[in-house]
Parts: C-alpha cells; sequence; structure tokens
C-alpha cells in the first residue's frame, strides 16, 4: 500500500495481499485484454472481499487496493493514471484529471496546476482550489487524523520545522502557522501552486498515485469522525453510511459530468456493492459455483491453495499476474547487533518452503531484492543472490560460530496470522532452527503494523510487505530505513530500527536528483549497502491469483491500479 501505506490487515490472508501498502507498481499481466468481452454500460457489480477498508478519508487513505477503488469512484484529483491502458509505460504516465494539464516545472519545487470548470461535488458545489488547498493542509493534523502518506506534503512543503523536526505548521484545526502554510500553498482564482523545500522531479506521479493531495471540502470536515465518511466528487456516491464490518454500496453521482473526465472512469455499473468480512475460500467457492448475484462479481482476494482443484473448470475467469507487493523479514538492529547472526538468519531461510506453504508458483516467486523487478533501478541484491532458494542451514550454522554469539540464538518472530502465514512460518522455522536458532513464533491475529512499529516492541524479526507508493524508488527504500523516521513515539515504517548515517545522507542526496534514471541508479547503489548489513531479508513477490464471475465484463489489471481490478473499465453483462 507505507507509512506503510500499510498493507492490509488480517486473517485470512492468503498469499498477503494483506502486509501491502499502498503502490502503483507493475507486474506482469496474464490474461485476455478486458476479459469478458466489452464492457456494457448499467446494472450491478459486487465486490467481495475479507478485508475492511481501513479509512475512506482521501488523506488517510493508504492501502493500494483503496486508493485505487475510491480514485476511479469517488475521488477524482489533480492528476489520475488512465483508465485501461496496456503498455506499462503509458499506465504509469499521469494524465489530467481535474487539473486542466499535466504541469512541467522549471526547478522543481514549484508546481502551478489550472484547474477544469464544471467540477463538482455531490451536493451540487463546484470544486475549488481552496478545496485543494484545505485537502492538503489536513496531513498536517497528526493529532487528529491518523494514517495516509502524510510524509509528502510534511516532507516537500516549503514550510520551516521546529527544533524536533516537526513542522511549524500544525493543521488546519489549530491553525498555529498557518500564515508558513499559506505561502507555501496559494490559490489565484483557477490556480493552484505548490512551493517545496527541494527539487520533485516526480511530483505528478506522487499526484496521480496518492490521494495526499485531494480536494477536500472544509465545511464537510468533522476531524476523526470522517474515517469512514465518503463526499464525492466522482461518478459515484455513497447510498447511506459505510459499515466498519460489512461494507457499503455507491451508486451513480447525479453531479458528476464525463465531459470534464476523459481517459480515467468509465463507470460503467449503474451500482456496485462492497461486501466485506468474506473468508477467502468462501469467496472461492462463490465464485466457482457462479450463481445469482455472483456472476456478477469480482474479488481482491487470493483464490486459496486448498481451492486450486475446484477452479479447474473455471479457468476462463481467472487472472494470474504478479504485483507490486514484494515481502520481506527485517531483523531488529537493536536486538540483533551483530551481522554476521543477521547473515545467518538471511542463509537459513527457506523461500522454497515459504512458497510452497502459500500455494507455490500461482501465489509468488522468491525475491532477491526488497525492490520490485518492475522498478526502474531494479538489481539482484548481491547479498542474496547467490543464498540457494531453500536457504542453508550448514552453511548459516558456521556463520553463528563465526558470530562468536552462545547457540542456540532465541528469535521471537512476530508475522501477520492467518491459516497459511502460520503454515508458512512454521516452514521457516524449521530453517531457522536447523541453523541453531531457538525460534518462537509470534502472530498477531488483529491490528499488526500499529503494534510492529512501537519502540517498545521487543521481537527481534518482523515480517513486512510493501509496494511503491508510485513509481519511483524514492517511494521505497527511504520510507523504510531512513534512520530519521525513528522517534520515540514510533519507529515508522522502519520496523528494524535501522540507522545508518551514510544510508540517510545517501537518501537526502538521491530526492535532489532530478533525472529519474541517474536516482534509480543511486537508490539500487543503497541496496547494495542494505544488503552487505542484512538489514532486510528478501522473501517473495507476491502474485494475484483472482477468479471473476461469469457476467463480469471490461475486466482489466493493469499497472495504472497496482494490478488489481480495475473499476474503470469494469462492467458487468445484462
Amino acid at each position: 500500500m507505507i507509512r506503510k501505506t500499510k498493507a492490509t490487515s488480517a486473517a485470512a490472508l492468503t498469499a498477503v495481499a494483506a502486509l501491502s501498502l499502498a503502490a502503483c507498481g507493475g507486474g506482469s499481466k496474464d490474461g485476455g485484454e478486458a476479459a469478458g468481452g466489452e464492457a456494457e454500460k448499467g446494472g450491478t457489480l459486487h465486490y467481495l472481499t475479507f478485508r475492511p477498508a481501513e479509512s475512506l478519508d482521501p488523506q488517510r487513505i493508504y492501502i493500494g487496493r483503496d486508493i485505487f477503488n475510491t480514485s476511479r469512484l469517488v475521488y477524482r484529483g489533480l492528476l489520475q493514471f488512465p483508465v485501461g491502458e496496456q503498455d506499462p509505460i503509458k499506465a504509469q504516465t499521469p494524465i489530467p484529471d481535474i487539473a486542466e494539464e499535466v504541469p512541467t516545472s522549471k526547478d522543481g519545487k514549484t508546481w502551478t496546476f489550472k484547474l477544469k470548470s464544471g467540477v463538482k461535488w455531490e451536493d451540487g458545489k463546484d470544486v475549488t482550489c481552496e478545496d485543494f488547498k484545505y485537502g492538503v493542509s489536513r496531513n498536517f493534523a497528526s493529532d487528529v487524523l491518523d494514517g495516509g502518506p502524510f510524509q509528502y506534503p510534511t516532507g516537500y512543503l516549503d514550510i520551516p520545522k521546529d527544533k524536533d523536526g516537526s513542522s511549524r505548521y500544525k493543521g488546519p484545526y489549530k491553525k498555529t502557522g498557518q500564515d508558513l502554510f499559506d505561502k507555501a500553498v496559494t490559490c489565484k482564482g483557477n490556480e493552484l501552486t505548490y512551493k517545496f523545500n527541494k527539487p520533485w522531479a516526480d511530483f505528478p506521479a506522487a499526484v496521480a498515485g496518492l490521494h495526499a493531495f485531494a480536494p477536500y471540502r472544509e465545511d464537510k470536515d468533522q476531524g476523526a469522525k470522517n474515517k469512514l465518511v465518503v463526499f464525492s466528487n466522482g461518478p459515484y456516491k455513497l447510498e447511506g453510511a459505510w459499515s466498519k464490518n460489512k461494507g457499503g454500496t455507491f451508486v451513480r453521482n447525479d453531479q458528476y459530468d464525463p465531459k470534464t473526465d476523459e481517459g480515467t472512469r468509465a463507470a460503467n455499473p449503474d451500482k456496485i456493492v462492497f461486501t466485506q468480512g468474506l473468508e477467502n475460500e468462501i469467496i472461492a467457492d462463490r465464485l466457482v459455483k457462479d450463481s445469482g448475484d455472483d456472476k456478477y462479481a469480482i474479488t481482491d482476494r487470493n483464490i486459496p491453495p486448498s481451492k486450486f482443484a475446484t477452479v479447474k473448470p473455471a479457468e476462463s475467469r481467472t487472472t494470474n499476474v504478479t504485483s507490486p507487493y514484494v515481502f520481506y523479514l527485517v531483523p531488529n538492529v537493536k536486538n540483533m547487533p551483530n551481522v554476521k547472526v543477521r547473515q545467518a538468519l538471511a542463509t537459513a531461510t527457506d523461500k522454497e518452503a515459504y512458497i510452497a506453504a502459500e500455494g507455490g508458483s500461482k501465489a509468488s516467486e522468491p525475491a532477491v531484492s526488497i525492490i520490485n523487478p518492475s522498478m526502474e533501478g531494479y538489481a539482484e541484491n548481491p547479498a542474496f543472490k547467490d543464498i540457494p532458494a531453500a536457504g542453508d542451514p550448514a552453511a548459516a550454522k558456521k556463520l553463528l560460530e563465526e558470530s562468536g554469539v552462545k547457540t542456540p540464538v532465541k528469535l521471537k518472530v512476530t508475522y501477520q496470522k492467518s491459516p497459511i502465514m502460520d503454515k508458512a512460518f512454521r516452514a521457516l522455522k524449521e530453517g531457522w532452527d536447523k541453523a541453531g536458532f531457538d525460534t518462537q513464533l509470534n502472530p498477531l491475529a488483529d491490528t499488526y503494523y500499529d503494534v510492529i512499529n512501537k519502540p517498545s516492541n521487543d521481537s527481534d524479526v518482523f515480517q513486512g510487505g510493501w509496494g511503491a507508493d508510485y513509481p519511483s524508488l524514492a517511494t521505497v527504500l527511504p520510507l523504510l530505513f531512513d534512520g530519521g523516521q525513528l522517534s520515540a513515539a514510533n519507529v515508522g515504517n522502519n520496523y528494524g530500527r535501522y540507522d545508518n548515517p551514510e544510508v540517510n545522507k545517501a537518501f537526502e542526496d538521491a530526492l535532489t536528483i532530478e533525472d529519474p534514471k541517474e536516482a534509480a541508479a543511486a537508490y539500487q547503489k543503497v541496496d547494495v549497502t542494505l544488503g552487505e548489513d542484512y538489514a532486510y531479508i528478501p522473501l517473495d513477490i507476491q502474485k494475484f491469483y483472482f477468479l471473476r464471475g461469469s457476467k463480469v465484463t471490461g475486466y482489466q489489471q493493469t499497472e495504472a491500479t497496482s494490478m488489481f481490478p480495475d473499476l474503470g473499465t469494469i462492467g458487468v453483462a445484462k
């Protein structure tokens, strides 16, 4: 999804679409373009899922699935990724949404957007420049609003910092430092200008890939109470209230003018019904049976391995694509300061058994870096590329002997609980224990990231998952390993408490590089250092193995939506 974007939660994680954060990364497509035939207008589409939406507040959404779903349905922004584009590069190239055009910047620090006229909120009022300005201001209210990709506005906008490193602007509720914010974000009629404290060459991609800069109506803001409230400026609006446990229904927004919105949303169904809280096995059974409303249903949940055999007759309704999400382990360097011990842990890690427990090649493939292979700057990390996929417990045992530590080495491993992850981590434990570790598995069944990012958490190893927030390595390595995010309150996304001054400086330097290829090369060098320090252990690259109903049309999964079903193209047959 960072922060975590946080990834997903929950108990029925198959190949773990649950840990993944926000992301606009890429993958490969397996299945026909516009599968199911050309999309039709009208009808009701059903979206079956297990994982509940953590938030529907635009500034707080940081789960990839929810970002892309709400972008297509209810939240329009300045820019958007195109709908239905199969070319990976074009799919990740921003196009105008509410902005008249994609702007350029001479220095990367000042960006000005001209807004279209005729874009309205669901109550008929115009979307204004001031709505955009207010929306981005909400990212600074960390005392009221939790979560979201706030680190981008708070880190880049040209607003002075307090001695503790926090912004001197404290958000729209307190209004402390309001004059400072008003200099960084300005409105002049329909012109919106952002001023940053350093060049941000890929700012348009961030705008298209995240809701941090989305508009928000001040008179509709109830702070923390708006977590599951939707106020739309898109083609759909929420009918009634959203149920935290059950989901909700979106119907057409009669204030939406498609003439102001070309290339980003086909808005085919008349109604889209989201049903949450369904176990993956139940979703698979219903879609295999393909009866009643389930003929018109899609899902973001992987087919569980236990259902692979039953899905065979329905293979024409399945897709198996590589996602942008990489899953990994991070050693707690405070508890495990000896690099030889961390190297031993990596060497004993049995990825083959881990992936087999997830369902084999349909579920994932081994990772050799925390960077997804679809990203500019990817290369196999030298520290991991020669370690057998099944691990090497004997070599790991030798490394532990060389480390000088007393064996067996106690190892508390925290991961996000599900039946499949329980099996997968038992397989990892077997390899680690053979090497000389004494492994205690610590599954968390409910919340996850808000537990592991507490400095008081005493685990030795944490499971994580990440996909780029938008197509740039600036949204991967710095968010996960910059020691500057560590604080007494939480460790941010740096769950392993890694703090290397040379790496921190390299991140700062890379942010100033305007050429994308040069920046990617700089981050790739950092990845080599992270490997040498064994700051992480790559596990696998998640695949999406999805099934859909027989009456679903225009079905696509593209890089524009991180390979989740694209609600901008999908329809249902009548």
